[in-house]
């Protein structure tokens, strides 16, 4: 079969099973138990979402993709979702919710026809709003919209905050078609940073630089190569890193121009599957050519530093103690972190991991916040130490937080020497 329709039919048949993995799930989300729960020790009457499927709150409890904002009710009767005519189609095959509104049945195009204000929008939200059983309060979470929070609430509808990230919180807990989902990322991830891999071991060096095939390596070419094989397996991409030397010492600069000899390379991906909306993530720190004794015993001290706080993970342990532990493996063995010297720009300058989900960085963040792990996290472990006069080293794998301890999802090996 040739490769395009073979792609076609793996992206049509990924569709169909993920489809059916959450049927169930669809179910699961009308009686969520926690949600649920913290609906009615707040005695809300709801819970709003007015955003598109990119932010992951919308994603999760909708179940739905759409480029423009839309809005999601979800109540412990049941969930009702207001759309435009254009995705109400879609929205009544793939959706959750069990109500699906269109824009038109409360005239909005009339509305907008006379007037063009954003009330308008507000207007018809209200009136979805009170139509149902639930009266008048509802909760919404921290990035909803200031325009529709104070349109609803002169419209006599009462909104608090989720100040306390609930929803995320529950987010954080993966059921077992979440895990699939993630695993499934993280297989793509490897493959995608064996290519990487590869391309760096096969360089030769030349005046202090990386070539392929007699042309110079650049951190651009490493990327373009990530992101294609990701995109085959049906991820999106974005920012990718592959950073040598100094460039290296920054953490979230992703990379560019010809890659250097005989120092750190950090290579990060942390892709997206375009169907479930699901990340992975994962780093690698390799040198091409001779590496220094200081870079040696930094990356020594790194994997030391991953390998204890792996060990540690267990439901019950906080986050704190996890990157306290890797804060004092750091500051025993010389090097500054942001616990001991909070001003350094050198050393380990950031936390240990975060979670991941439908975002990339998400609940429950492993630093130095006293927050406890759950079985059904997902987290990063990715310890690292940064100076511009030696680059970068960081290392990361993706840890999920299991009944009895943990499980490590990420199977790429270890070492410095590409």
């Amino acid at each position: 079969m040739p490769y395009y329709l073979a792609n076609v039919q793996m992206m049509a048949n990924r569709s169909i099973e993920f489809a059916l993995n959450f049927r169930g799930k669809e179910k699961n989300m009308a009686q969520h138990s926690e949600l649920d729960s913290f609906l009615q020790d707040g005695y809300y009457d709801g819970y709003l979402v007015d955003a598109s499927s990119e932010d992951a709150n919308q994603k999760y409890i909708s179940g739905f993709d759409a480029p423009d904002p839309f809005i999601t009710l979800y109540t412990v009767n049941g969930m009702r979702m207001l759309v435009s005519g254009l995705e109400y189609g879609r929205a009544c095959k793939q959706s959750r919710s069990g109500i699906i509104k269109r824009l038109s049945e409360y005239k909005f195009e009339e509305l907008v026809a006379e007037r063009a204000s954003i009330d308008d929008r507000v207007q018809v939200i209200a009136e979805f709003i009170l139509e149902g059983e639930e009266s008048s309060k509802l909760v919404v979470p921290r990035n909803f919209p200031l325009e529709t929070a104070d349109g609803l609430r002169l419209k006599g509808i009462e909104i608090e905050i989720d100040s306390g990230g609930e929803l995320s919180k529950i987010r954080s807990c993966k059921n077992v078609e979440e895990i699939e989902q993630i695993r499934r990322v993280q297989e793509a991830t490897e493959e995608a940073m064996g290519i990487a891999e590869k391309m760096i071991s096969g360089a030769d060096i030349r005046n202090g630089f990386l070539y392929k095939d007699g042309e110079i390596l650049t951190s651009e070419m490493v990327k373009s190569e990530i992101e294609l094989a990701l995109v085959k397996r049906g991820c999106d991409v974005r920012d990718t890193i592959v950073a040598s030397g100094g460039q290296g010492a920054d953490p979230h600069h992703s990379g560019e121009g010809p890659l250097v000899a005989n120092v750190p390379i950090i290579v990060d991906i942390f892709p997206q599957d375009k169907v479930s909306g699901y990340h992975a993530d994962m780093t690698r720190t390799w040198v091409k050519g001779t590496p220094s004794s200081e870079t040696l015993r930094r990356y020594d001290v790194t994997v030391k530093a991953m390998e204890t706080a792996i060990k540690m993970i267990k439901p019950g342990v906080t986050g704190n103690e996890i990157h306290n532990v890797v804060c004092d493996i750091y500051e025993e063995a010389g090097y500054e972190t942001l616990r001991s010297n909070p001003a350094t720009g050198t050393g380990f300058i950031h936390s240990t991991g975060h979670g991941v989900g439908l975002d990339i960085h998400e609940f429950p963040r492993i630093n130095s916040e006293h927050v406890i792990l759950q079985t059904g996290n997902i987290i990063t472990i990715e310890p690292g130490l940064y100076d511009p006069d030696e680059g970068g080293i960081r290392v990361e794998d993706l840890i999920l937080v299991t009944e009895r301890g943990h499980e490590n999802l990420t199977r790429y090996p270890k070492k410095i020497l590409a």
